[in-house]
């Protein structure tokens, strides 16, 4: 199983640690020929959007991850990522790969609480730690899209088919049973794919 992680600016390096630990192999995209080899799933990770989003553009990645992303290929996408995914910015004009049908507010918790730590109920898993690094959150949702944890009544991790979006940074914590939640979502989408081709 190999996981791409978008390498471009941001905290890449610990869902990298996280997924290897977890038995994942990891490349990591910089450049468009980077995209060139074969992987199963995606992971896009907190960082600065803003910068994130031009940078795909200007490296040419942006139109082969949406269409890969649009095809069905697994994503987990925390804080900065969200935003990458989401369908709507409600205090930004941009949208990025607008695959994901949430409503997202940057940057939504202030300066106060710029940065903060919970424990909260994660759907499939339990009470998992959370970290909050000037996080957004997630104001609206979709009918499809299926809400797996809420803090203080804002959604703060949600899954829309393949599609993984958390306003938190789960690779920060030592728990890593998100990280193989994910890895169960990819493992069942390379055997649909396999059933697929054998028919």
């Amino acid at each position: 199983m190999k996981i791409a992680v978008l390498a471009v600016q941001g905290a890449f390096i610990e869902h990298e640690k996280k997924l290897e630990v977890l038995g994942a192999q990891c490349i990591e995209l910089r450049k468009k020929e980077d995209l060139d080899a074969e992987f199963d799933a995606l992971v896009l990770p907190g960082g600065e959007s803003t910068v994130q989003g031009k940078l795909l553009r200007e490296l040419g990645m942006f139109d082969i991850l949406k269409e890969k992303i649009e095809d069905g290929m697994p994503v987990l996408a925390t804080c900065a990522g969200l935003i990458l995914l989401a369908e709507h910015l409600t205090n930004d004009e941009h949208v990025y790969f607008g695959t994901l049908p949430v409503s997202v507010r940057r940057n939504a918790y202030g300066r106060q609480l710029g940065s903060f730590h919970t424990v909260q109920e994660f759907a499939g898993i339990g009470k998992v730690p959370m970290t909050f690094i000037r996080a957004p959150y997630m104001e609206e949702a979709g009918t499809e899209v299926q809400v797996l944890a809420e803090v203080d009544g804002h959604l703060v991790a949600v899954r829309y088919k393949n599609q993984f979006g958390m306003s938190f940074h789960p690779e920060l914590d030592e728990d890593s049973r998100i990280h193989a939640l994910f890895l169960q979502t990819v493992a069942c989408s390379m055997e649909m794919k396999e059933t697929a081709m054998l028919r």
